[in-house]
């Protein structure tokens, strides 16, 4: 099979193909143009892999074009967050980093362009007067009181707005299409506003700012975009995106098409709201691994091929739906599980005392990392008489399904030997804290001789060359699949979306963690250590990315 007959399909691709077979276009060009005001969650994800994706399997070009036309809204560290989310993805843009801001000369021409041709004119209405002007969807809007002004005066009031010589919210520069259109979008739309806000790109050079949907198209057609790629709710817009584009002298033509935009089970994919709980503290940040950006899943341990694995296998349609959380997780489950390496932590620890292991005895004991990829390799565990396993692992009594330790029956410490527990101590609490056992000396990588086999394999670690280490317990952040359709998002929270477990006990190899590296603990789950963690050998802080499996159905019922 061909490279091409191994690729996704879908009708974007079919729209490509067939205007690459017509001749309409040589060659495909297209663009990631976020708005940076916030941090780019996996809906953005998903556009990143699709806009790319393509560039990359019809040999074009993909530019990364920052939409800046909001300066009171946006950040140059939203700028640095959003390069380094593509380039962790997996991908490269085409050339220099674009800005929309970098074309404001030329879509002032393009604004002056339709004034002359008698297209655009300065509205003195104000916000609420616009408004009411706009009309309804059920009844036509009427034409603004200026709206017949002349050309010369338009230009020359266009010409003190851009002088700063008007004042914000008194003016505003508005296309003249149709007022009584059944579109909004189309009634008279505002393309130019004043702002006197300093933009992180141009300084203190523009008083005025065009409009997202005005500059947009403009930006696409300066770029030589054959193929604008766009989530469904610009749907409607695509008819002014082709007004502005039919009336002004373009070097190009873009065309615009939609695809549904991600909804993803227990998340919110509005940056408004999920700016709402960065400012409001609710999370700790806009990389709190609870969030759903893509720097909360690269500090939770998520993987890039994970993400590209996801957005390929939830397609790209016209159809909205909500995606089932579980899709995503299996989709890093399966990443981890072939190639997270193994390692042991000890996350409520009880002591394991060995009682006819001699006295003052160490041993290094060999573990594979991987149980069934030798490629990634041994690493040197140290074992002792004295052990720290879960307080889970342990109980005085227990029916056969239990395949732990329990008094009078062995198990296999995981790379070790087999143990049978004898008696246990208790504080005044009756909390187990420490468990006696003995060992079978001949059972390092084999079974007992007498042809017993132990039921089941506990984790450890050793208490004196162990580690102490913070470990963060991530689940969902909301207790209901949509919370978007809540009427107050913030009553299903889930009080219980973060869980701290601070003197947890992990293996002396985890000193050499490094940020983000997967590891599965052993029946544990998946975690990395996180990107915040500075000083591996006094502040260990790992972040679960993923349970084992799926438990949140069970918790939910």
């Amino acid at each position: 099979m061909s490279e091409a007959e191994n690729r996704p399909t879908n009708f974007i691709r079919q729209i490509i193909d067939a205007d690459l077979a017509s001749g309409k276009h040589n060659s495909v060009q297209t663009r990631f143009p976020p708005e940076p005001n916030g941090f780019l969650h996996i809906g953005h994800a998903k556009a990143i892999c699709l806009n790319f994706g393509i560039a990359q399997d019809y040999n074009g070009l993909c530019n990364l074009r920052f939409d800046d036309t909001n300066p009171e809204k946006e950040d140059i560290d939203y700028v640095h967050a959003i390069k380094k989310d593509v380039q962790w993805l997996g991908f490269e843009w085409a050339g220099d980093i674009r800005y929309s801001s970098g074309y404001f000369d030329e879509l002032h021409g393009f604004a002056v362009e339709l004034i002359e041709k008698g297209l655009a004119y300065v509205c003195f209405l104000n916000g609420e007067e616009t408004r009411e002007y706009r009309g309804t969807l059920n009844k036509p809007g009427k034409n603004s009181p200026y709206r017949d002004t002349s050309v010369e005066e338009n230009l020359a009031l266009f010409e003190k707005m851009k002088n700063g010589e008007c004042q914000e919210g008194e003016c505003s520069l508005r296309a003249k299409i149709d007022m009584s259109s059944s579109f909004m979008c189309l009634r008279d739309p505002i393309i130019y506003r004043v702002r006197f806000a300093h933009h992180h790109q141009t300084g203190d050079k523009w008083c005025i700012y065009p409009m997202y949907d005005f500059t947009h198209c403009l930006s696409d057609a300066i770029e030589g975009i054959t193929h604008s790629i766009c989530t469904l709710e610009f749907q409607d817009n695509r008819r002014l995106y082709d007004w502005v584009i039919d009336n002004v002298s373009v070097p190009s033509i873009p065309h615009q098409y939609e695809f549904s935009r991600l909804n993803l089970e227990y998340t919110l994919m509005s940056k408004r709201k999920l700016n709402i709980l960065v400012e409001e503290k609710l999370v700790d940040g806009w990389d709190d691994p609870r969030m759903p950006t893509i720097a909360a899943f690269r500090r939770r341990g998520y993987t890039p091929a994970s993400l590209r694995e996801f957005a390929k296998r939830i397609g790209v349609t016209k159809m909205e739906n909500t995606v089932e959380i579980s899709v995503l997780e299996a989709c890093i489950r399966e990443d981890l599980n072939d190639n997270a390496p193994r390692a042991m932590a000890v996350l409520e620890p009880i002591k394991l005392v060995i009682e006819n292991y001699p006295a003052g005895k160490t041993e290094a004991l060999t573990v594979k990392n991987h149980p069934s990829d030798e490629s990634q390799g041994t690493r040197i565990v140290p074992f002792s008489g004295e052990l720290y396993i879960e307080a889970e692992d342990f109980r005085e009594e227990a029916n056969k399904k239990y395949k732990r330790l329990v008094i009078d029956k062995a198990v296999r410490l995981r790379g070790a030997y087999v143990v049978t527990a004898t008696r246990c101590d208790k504080d005044e609490q009756g909390n187990v804290t420490t468990v006696y056992c003995t060992y079978n000396e001949d059972t390092l990588g084999k079974n007992p001789t007498d042809g017993t086999k132990p039921k089941g394999v506990i984790h450890w670690v050793d208490v004196q060359k162990s580690l102490t280490a913070t470990v963060r317990l991530y689940e969902r952040l909301f207790t209901v699949p949509n919370p978007a359709a809540e009427t107050d998002f913030h009553s299903v929270m889930n009080p219980e979306s973060l869980t701290v477990i601070n003197n947890a006990r992990v293996e002396p190899s985890l000193a050499n963690a490094k940020a983000e590296q997967a590891y599965q603990f052993e029946r544990q789950g998946y975690f990395c250590l996180d990107n915040e963690c500075l000083d591996n050998t006094s502040n260990l802080v790992f972040n679960r990315t993923v349970g084992l499996r799926d438990t949140w159905a069970k918790i939910a019922k």
